[in-house]
């Protein structure tokens, strides 16, 4: 009987250590992570189906497989998805050059981006009818695929950015023809959030040294939120999100205004952040159903709101009283948001993996000098 018991306090207490060890290493990245993350986007960029395509047709002429309407971005079940997969796979690149995956990532960039491809690409997107394809969530994220590229001092990525250049001019033509006529923002937790879209374009202006378009991006910021209170964090999340209007808002504004005029912003806009110390201001959520499509999308809000509560705590000043509450809360959702990324379920897998590797790499942050 003592035996007994004694075997049954053994097996709790190693199962109580391996949640705890489980729980210890969710937030660290290393290769291995980077493997896991890679083998994702590997297992889809070329997975044709299934597909979610959103797809104006004009005629009969226009009924074509995913592969000949966009043969660069065609997997992944749907043309951001896809964009965001092959970033992810430079970044995952970029940050870890002698990996395992590295030649089967370079080989698989080196399939999708050709310029014959890009060029269909261009083509597809200037058709009637598609003024607001993929506008602005994919379009913001074709942005950093190729910010990512010109950023990585390699022949093959230097390529690619070449062969970019056409599809990279449709973008902004678009983006540009499109800002100025946005005369509200889109204040979701979905693709069409507005605030979201305009901190990836920022960023990419900011690296192209594109004053013009910085310019545009800063001014309807401005616009949008500069005046904004109270944002009603109670609200969140609804039962589809995967980005936080609130969060998403303060994280681009972090972007836009100094460090002592974003805090006294912040302070206005988002009243609920506590200056105690405590991450129990914003709990991190869960999906009920990894495995439906929208539902899962849940799981991708806990890795949102982590990169974006970073990037708040980042814009301000290091005396700030909120900063301690501000990275526990990012950290409660870092653990929860990459412990869901598993790839069991196609539905989150084809996507969560980009969420995951924006965050772990800090992409959104700016390098010190």
């Amino acid at each position: 009987m003592k035996i007994g018991l004694w075997f049954i306090f053994a097996l709790f207490t190693c199962r109580l250590f391996t949640v705890s060890a489980t729980a210890e290493n969710a937030g660290q990245f290393d290769v291995k992570t980077a493997e896991r993350f890679a083998n994702l986007a590997l297992a889809c960029v070329h997975k044709e189906y299934p597909n979610h395509i959103s797809h104006t047709m004009n005629s009969d002429a226009d009924a074509a497989p995913p592969r000949k309407l966009t043969p660069a971005f065609y997997g992944c079940y749907d043309w951001h998805s896809s964009v965001h997969g092959h970033w992810l796979l430079i970044r995952l690149v970029r940050t870890f050059p002698d990996a395992l995956f590295v030649q089967s990532a370079r080989e698989a960039l080196r399939q999708s981006l050709t310029a014959e491809n890009i060029a269909q690409e261009a083509v597809y997107l200037r058709g009637e009818g598609r003024a607001s394809f993929e506008r602005p969530y994919g379009l913001a994220w074709l942005l950093q695929l190729v910010a990512e590229l010109q950023e990585w001092d390699d022949p093959q990525a230097k390529e690619m950015a070449a062969n970019l250049h056409p599809l990279e001019e449709v973008v902004l033509e678009r983006l540009k023809n499109w800002l100025p006529k946005l005369s509200n923002p889109v204040r979701i937790g979905e693709h069409d959030q507005t605030a979201f879209a305009l901190g990836l374009m920022l960023d990419y202006a900011h690296g192209n040294n594109d004053q013009r378009f910085a310019e545009l991006v800063v001014s309807k910021a401005r616009q949008f939120y500069f005046n904004d209170k109270n944002c009603p964090l109670a609200y969140e999340p609804s039962g589809e999100d995967f980005l936080s209007p609130c969060l998403g808002e303060a994280d681009l504004m972090r972007r836009v205004l100094p460090s002592q005029q974003f805090a006294r912003w912040l302070r206005v806009f988002m009243p609920q952040i506590p200056t105690s110390g405590g991450g129990n201001w914003l709990p991190p959520v869960a999906s009920p159903d990894p495995s439906d499509p929208k539902l899962a999308h849940l799981d991708g809000l806990n890795l949102s709101r982590a990169w974006m509560l970073e990037g708040i705590a980042d814009g301000l000043p290091k005396s700030d009283e909120r900063l301690a509450a501000i990275k526990a809360t990012a950290e409660a959702h870092r653990r929860a948001g990459l412990a869901a990324v598993t790839g069991e379920h196609y539905e989150g897998g084809h996507w969560l993996g980009s969420f995951a590797v924006y965050l772990v790499t800090k992409r959104g942050i700016p390098r010190t000098p």
